[in-house]
């Protein structure tokens, strides 16, 4: 080996030099870029910025001659090299006109080598591994992707660029009423409540069993996808850990050909006939749109983060959609049943802020209310209450509260009921419910 690390000496004195000609101006640049005293290669380096990023916090002026009595009183002066070096270092250049190509130089040399390291750090943990393969590679991805994650993003905004955010989707408001601002559901009233899935958003779809969930929910991938004329498509992820990926396909061709599938199973479709049609034009629609399904069983919170990232990395996502929360598979099986839920329900909220997009998320309800026949409401949340705090916005699907026993067999109309959400009203609304294409759509009286 014997190789050092990737380093720029020359250009760590030049930006050193630079903030000692311009102290306030290049070190908030430099901040803005995260560079901070770790960030430079030679230790005497960090020190000398980390006495300019003081000096700065403080709003004192920042001179050579400050800077040296400020090292004097923290005895780190003859450490860097002593007042000579001090001067030497401000005089590297005239002006600071290049700085931003010096900010630019540290910041890549030091990136590089801290993904060398956490590099490294992995191989040396998979040498000393002792258990919990799930965990540990979730866990040396999570290392791997902070280092990228910090290279692109800040946690912490000043107040100017989420208010320039909020002004942009206010305007769109004001000028276009009802301009949707996040994802189209593809439902009138749903949208009109909702103004479209949002990014960073978890949004919970919640039923009873044969309610329809998962047809919903692949109506829902179908118009991000594959949006009406007008709307812009967006990439979709499917996790469905129920049903397997050739059978999500069949549901979502026949619904979108309108092909009644019972029929279709039956034999009793008349071959080279309008739905064989219906069915090739749509098979090529499907053929041509950004739908992802993935129909791993016993898929782990870890394992689904590590699938969506990767995937988001190559072909930037604009919706994932999880089928169901509760057949997620437990990191510790030895943990209560409501903690594993209330775990994989921090991952997915987790997930859509680290991807900046909706993740909606199917979950079973208990029988509570069948059992009082009544709406279902935010209690009736399946086997943790941690869903209904991690959710942005909780969509509960039922019959309507006027239909007959019969609803499941003959029905026509499905109750969507928006418990809870976060940034608007809450409210309930109906669907239209075909049943032999298993497809929902805006109610029609």
């Amino acid at each position: 080996m014997g190789r050092s690390l990737p380093h720029s000496l020359e250009a760590e004195e030049y930006l050193l030099s630079c903030c000692l000609l311009d102290g306030p101006d290049v070190i908030s640049r430099c901040l803005e870029a995260r560079i901070k005293p770790e960030s430079f290669y030679d230790p005497k380096h960090g020190v000398i910025f980390g006495c300019l990023l003081d000096l700065y916090n403080r709003q004192t002026p920042i001179e050579v001659s400050i800077v040296a009595e400020e090292l004097k009183t923290a005895r780190q002066l003859d450490a860097v090299g002593g007042y000579a070096f001090l001067a030497q270092v401000s005089s590297r250049i005239p002006t600071t006109a290049q700085a931003t190509y010096f900010i630019e130089r540290v910041r890549e040399q030091s990136l590089l080598r801290e993904i060398i390291r956490s590099a490294t750090g992995a191989v040396e943990d998979c040498y000393n591994f002792s258990g919990g393969i799930d965990e540990f590679v979730d866990q040396v991805e999570q290392r791997i992707f902070s280092v990228t994650q910090n290279r692109v993003s800040e946690s912490v905004k000043q107040m100017r660029e989420p208010t320039r955010e909020a002004m942009n989707v206010i305007t769109k408001m004001m000028m276009k009423k009802g301009e949707l601002t996040g994802v189209a559901s593809g439902f009138r009233d749903l949208d009109a409540l909702m103004w479209g899935f949002q990014r960073q958003e978890m949004i919970v779809l919640a039923a009873r069993p044969s309610m329809g969930k998962t047809s919903l929910a692949l109506n829902f991938a179908e118009a991000a996808a594959m949006p009406k004329k007008g709307g812009t498509p967006v990439a979709t992820l499917v996790f469905s850990l129920e049903m397997s990926a050739a059978q999500l396909a069949l549901r979502m061709l026949c619904s979108r050909a309108r092909v009644n599938m019972k029929l279709l199973r039956d034999g009793l479709l008349s071959k080279n006939g309008e739905e064989q049609n219906r069915l090739v034009e749509t098979a090529d629609e499907f053929s041509k749109a950004s739908i992802f399904i993935d129909d791993s069983s016993a898929l782990s919170i870890m394992q689904l983060r590590a699938k969506a990232r990767r995937l988001h990395a190559r072909s930037p996502l604009g919706l994932i959609i999880v089928d169901y929360l509760q057949l997620l598979s437990p990191v510790d099986s030895k943990v209560p049943r409501e903690q594993q839920v209330a775990e994989a329900s921090r991952g997915l909220k987790s997930l859509a802020k680290e991807l900046d997009v909706p993740v909606i998320v199917l979950s079973q309800l208990n029988r509570s209310s069948e059992k009082e026949n009544r709406i279902p409401k935010l209690a009736d949340l399946r086997e943790s209450g941690s869903i209904e705090q991690d959710a942005d916005v909780v969509l509960m699907l039922a019959r309507p509260r006027d239909a007959d026993e019969k609803f499941q067999v003959a029905a026509d109309s499905a109750e969507l009921i928006v418990a809870k959400q976060r940034n608007g009203p809450v409210g309930e609304l109906r669907l239209t419910f075909l049943r032999d294409i298993t497809r929902f759509e805006n109610f029609h009286q």
